[in-house]
């Protein structure tokens, strides 16, 4: 069996987006777990959507992701050059090797020749394709429009009477009529190749094994057969992925939806759930379980175990999965990813081992990133009690939990959290005031707020001193 290897091939039409990090990630997958080679290559034929600065994102997002590439733009490789347009000697030679053996011909016919065409063949209701009208011109009125410097495309002569046959590796057995298929353009007027024939050369050469890429490619993997029958060379095996759906089944597009890798992680997703989300796009571990991390998944990973179905992208369960990760993650890393937000808030985190403290705490009620700050802040700004809130510190059962706590903690010289949560339980015990008229005043002074984390963990968090000054002020209003 020869060695694994596959590519990731995009345009460089702007930002990594969902379906195209899926694809890299199902081939990044692949190519680890079968012990395999991934192969970065830019597909920029088409120079008229090319996007300035386009290629170092892409870059850049998967090095942000942690997802590396053994050949490639800036990597080098035996194979390369792996940016397209640097590869059109390549690509015309093989055109020429086509129109030697009569499988590709000129096409002169104007943008305005091939609307009428179509639009006669629909109002006859037939499948609207090329009629071939130049594939009449004799030679020599080939050679003299050529010559003359008329624009012409190279159009590749598909087969008239036959089914293709497509193994694939997910849907099985695909069978696809030649009626539905026009003779494609391969090379356009501009001299740059068509995807059909570029991608179809360059994984000859570059020994790509797996075709790795969408199911909307499907439709079009018979003219690539044919590419490689016209050759001579043996073709790779086809794997044609699902669709990523929106909640209501149509397509998720990126166009109509914010499906930019990048504008994710700014968002505060990640890179851990974002992987693990997109992983299961499309695609199940053997036990069915939710949560991988990247080195499971490369060991889990076969294409056996994607689905044929589309797959929904359900913002909801990346919310969940975010959430997981923020809270089982080293508390370390956490910490050192949040810094930039309380860094734009303001707030002084100069007290490392207290902010250590508060993310500890404070990750267990957010969803992304951002939202850290709003969890945080009450640990370093000062308390402003009003309306409601301010009435019930000033009842007298508060005055006295807030007067006893004053008195304990300034007799407790050392405290862990152990001594604390017992110092809570003896006054409750000591006072007779229970539930939420002991607890509720308590995070009132503490955070300002009536809800939260346990009170040993409130004071243990803000530090003897700071809780002092709370439980004073509380009695001073």
């Amino acid at each position: 069996m020869p060695k694994v290897r596959v590519r990731f091939a995009p345009s460089p039409t702007g930002f990594l987006h969902i379906g195209g990090l899926r694809t890299a990630l199902y081939d990044y997958l692949f190519a680890r777990n079968q012990g395999g080679e991934l192969i970065l290559r830019i597909e920029d034929t088409d120079q008229n959507r090319k996007v300035e600065g386009a290629v170092e994102n892409l870059i850049e997002s998967f090095h942000k992701l942690g997802i590396d590439f053994d050949e490639g733009p800036l990597i080098g490789g035996e194979k390369g050059p792996y940016v397209q347009s640097q590869r059109l000697e390549t690509y015309h030679k093989y055109a020429n090797e086509l129109i030697d053996k009569g499988f590709a011909y000129p096409c002169f016919c104007t943008s305005e020749t091939l609307d009428q065409m179509r639009k006669e063949l629909q109002e006859q209701k037939l499948f609207p394709k090329y009629d071939r009208r130049c594939l009449k011109l004799s030679p020599e009125e080939v050679q003299s429009r050529i010559q003359s410097g008329k624009p012409y495309v190279l159009r590749l002569k598909m087969p008239d009477e036959r089914t293709f046959v497509i193994e694939d590796e997910i849907r099985g057995r695909v069978e696809i009529d030649t009626h539905q298929l026009d003779d494609q353009v391969i090379i356009k007027s501009d001299g740059f190749p068509t995807y059909h024939l570029a991608a179809v050369v360059d994984d000859h050469l570059m020994e790509i094994t797996h075709i790795i890429r969408g199911e909307e490619w499907l439709s079009s993997t018979p003219k690539h057969i044919y590419l490689y029958e016209c050759f001579g060379w043996s073709a790779p095996k086809w794997v044609h992925l699902p669709l990523i759906l929106n909640p209501d089944r149509s397509k998720l597009s990126k166009r109509m939806n914010d499906v930019s890798v990048e504008s994710y992680l700014q968002r505060g997703y990640l890179k851990e759930a974002l992987l693990n989300f997109v992983a299961l796009l499309g695609w199940h571990g053997a036990d069915d379980r939710e949560l991988y991390s990247l080195e499971e998944l490369c060991r889990e990973f076969s294409l056996d175990r994607v689905n044929k179905a589309g797959a929904v992208f359900d913002l909801t369960k990346l919310d969940w999965m975010n959430g997981q990760y923020i809270r089982n993650l080293p508390l370390e890393q956490i910490a050192e990813q949040c810094k930039e937000y309380f860094d734009k808030a303001g707030i002084d985190i100069s007290d490392y081992d207290k902010y250590l403290r508060v993310i500890n705490t404070a990750r267990n009620y957010i969803t992304v990133l951002p939202e850290i700050v709003a969890q945080s802040e009450v640990y370093y700004k000062k308390i402003k009690l009003q309306g409601k809130e301010l009435e019930e510190v000033r009842e007298g059962s508060a005055k006295q939990v807030f007067a006893w706590f004053v008195r304990q903690l300034e007799e407790l010289n050392e405290f862990d959290k152990d001594r604390l949560g017992e110092l809570v339980g003896r006054g409750m015990t000591e006072l007779g005031i229970k539930g939420k008229q002991y607890y509720h005043p308590l995070r009132l002074a503490l955070i300002g707020q009536g809800s939260g984390p346990d009170i040993p963990t409130l004071i243990d968090i803000l530090g003897i001193q700071e809780t002092l000054s709370r439980f004073r002020t509380a009695l001073e209003l």
